[in-house]
């Protein structure tokens, strides 16, 4: 670090920057890790981080107070949850400041880990929509039937993101399309096959793209008087919520204009252990879907199962809420505490903990059953059920934090 010139610090800091929004982080997370590595790196650093991007001002601590000698503005994109990379990145920046790497090597590594995904990757990452599908459809105890039109939907707009990885204007309407095909295969399978549980099907088979941990995330980030960066996450999950809508009334319009009526039920009639299988395959699934290491799917998958069963049974006993706030409070102190005594990010306990706790699926219920009735009174208690959820996850990851603090924030 001593022979590295103030220039080398600065650009290690920004890369460290592009790879940790690239992977997800929070607002008050990533700009807590920043600053705390830019002071270990002898630089001042003020960053202000959003969905959309970074800005990050430079001070050399040998100028005078308050003069910034280099604002830097990092636009890597909209992030997505990568467990694998970010413990990578994690790794690289504690090997920096630890002096085990210098800085010129450190950039090499954080360099080493922007590549596109292999075809192995790919293929992961289609069987977990197909896994997550399922996995949701039988923790609703959906009937067999169900379970399978949402599994099959799930594995096509699985197959629908590879595709669109590469073709930017399909990338635009994914989630629409996604919504239209979710809506298509279950109309047909419900005309052609049996009834359904229609909307529940519909839910279960777009489950990974709900946005239920972005809008979780988003209360956490304006609860932390992240004013900016929670209302554009918020904003960012109402559309995507829309989007699907918008794909799923298309569906829903064109079977009324070519005379298709959909069989719909309300059926659930599957045993207890089911819903256990239901559990172990969703949490695989999520291990898959947040791209952790393969040595640490074991720690996601307890993490995601030790989430649900601390708010099922907790609100068994305390009452829903209760039982998402307990949940919320017990993965994020778990979480600071593995961060602590492993040292590595405590995300890899948190988000899987949470992951079946957020309430995408309420909202996404709530907005379908509002436009096919074109009555706004009943997306209210869909509403209530998504508000009263979030606080008691806002409040469970705020004194999680308070329990015990974050090791570097990540």
């Amino acid at each position: 670090m001593t022979d590295a010139t103030y220039s080398d610090r600065i650009a290690f800091v920004e890369e460290l920057a592009w790879h940790l929004h690239a992977y997800g982080t929070t607002a008050e997370r990533m700009e807590g890790a920043i600053g705390l590595v830019a002071r270990r790196l002898q630089v001042e650093c003020e960053p202000w981080s959003n969905p959309a991007g970074i800005i990050l001002s430079f001070r050399d601590p040998a100028r005078p107070a308050r003069h910034t000698d280099v604002t830097r503005i990092v636009r890597p994109g909209l992030g997505d949850t990568h467990l694998r990379r970010l413990c990578a990145a994690d790794r690289i920046a504690e090997d920096v400041i630890c002096g085990r790497l210098d800085i010129a090597e450190g950039r090499a590594a954080l360099h080493e880990l922007e590549r596109r995904p292999t075809g192995r990757e790919n293929s992961l990452l289609v069987l977990g929509f197909l896994l997550a599908s399922t996995a949701v459809a039988g923790l609703f105890r959906l009937p067999w039937l169900d379970i399978g039109v949402a599994a099959g939907t799930g594995l096509l707009i699985g197959l629908l993101l590879v595709a669109s990885q590469s073709r930017p204007r399909l990338r635009e309407g994914f989630e629409a399309l996604s919504g239209l095909l979710a809506g298509s295969m279950a109309i047909l399978a419900s005309v052609l096959l049996g009834a359904l549980n229609l909307n529940t099907v519909i839910i279960a088979s777009l489950i990974v793209l709900v946005p239920g941990m972005t809008l979780t995330l988003a209360a956490s980030e304006l609860a932390n008087r992240h004013l900016v960066s929670g209302t554009a996450r918020f904003a960012g999950a109402v559309m995507t919520v829309v989007n699907l809508t918008i794909g799923t009334a298309i569906a829903l319009a064109v079977a009324g204009f070519l005379g298709l009526e959909p069989q719909v039920r309300a059926l659930r009639p599957q045993p207890e252990w089911v819903v256990w299988c239901a559990l172990a395959l969703g949490a695989y699934a999520f291990a898959v879907l947040f791209q952790a290491r393969r040595r640490d799917y074991p720690l996601v998958m307890a993490a995601a199962v030790g989430g649900y069963l601390v708010s099922r049974y907790g609100g068994e006993w305390l009452g829903a809420s209760a039982g998402v706030f307990l949940a919320a409070l017990a993965t994020t102190a778990a979480g600071n505490a593995y961060a602590r005594m492993a040292n590595r990010p405590g995300a890899l306990v948190r988000l899987p903990g949470i992951i079946m706790l957020v309430p995408g699926s309420v909202a996404l219920r709530g907005v379908v059953s509002m436009v096919q009735s074109q009555d706004l009174s009943v997306g209210q208690t869909a509403a209530l059920a998504v508000f009263n959820t979030l606080m008691a996850l806002v409040a469970g990851l705020v004194f999680g934090n308070l329990l015990i603090s974050a090791r570097r924030n990540l």
